[in-house]
């Protein structure tokens, strides 16, 4: 495999590019993708064996299970985010590390139904959230702990967008090469 073709496997939809002026539609096109994506999930798990899930997405990848266990642990992180953002001032938020996380004993033994309803509740409240905050509050800010770089809520909210569209497409994209949809 050459390192082009690791890199198409590692990012398959392309890296993390936030415009510097996110618009109203941007925000809505995004609002959408955290809405739509459990179900996205859901469609393509519905299709593959357990034995299946226990796939890594490319070489040295995490498996199908890993993946999905992590974007629950990621976006449960990011509404906490969200939260504090709206309810404190410019809060540094409390940074976790996802190679850790995913290591752990729920990500690698608890079955996937668990982290697909906690999705698909959690992208519920989130979406409830998201649709009734004012252009003033997507302005608010956050302070990364470890980088120090303040970031706003529609920043943020692209790069969760991307994030989990970015997921669903190593998923996506193995059933496809395997032949599994």
């Amino acid at each position: 495999m050459t390192t082009d073709d690791l890199e198409a496997l590692k990012y398959p939809i392309g890296k993390d590019e936030i415009p510097e002026e996110i618009t109203s539609v941007e925000i809505n096109e995004w609002i959408d993708d955290i809405s739509e994506l459990p179900q996205k999930l859901k469609e393509d798990v519905n299709k593959i064996t357990k034995k299946q899930l226990d796939t890594p997405y490319r070489p040295e990848g995490w498996t199908l299970k890993q993946l999905i266990h992590h974007i629950a642990d990621s976006h449960m992180s990011a509404f906490l985010r969200f939260k504090w953002a709206l309810t404190e001032d410019e809060p540094t938020i409390k940074a976790y590390d996802e190679k850790a996380f995913a290591e752990l004993y729920d990500s690698r033994l608890a079955p996937v139904e668990i982290s697909l309803d906690f999705i698909s509740a959690l992208h519920g409240k989130w979406v409830i959230l998201l649709e009734n905050m004012s252009t003033d509050d997507f302005d608010k800010t956050f302070v990364h702990s470890e980088t120090g770089q303040r970031y706003t809520l529609k920043e943020s909210l692209g790069h969760y967008s991307w994030h989990g569209r970015h997921h669903y497409a190593h998923m996506h994209n193995l059933l496809k090469r395997k032949g599994w949809l």
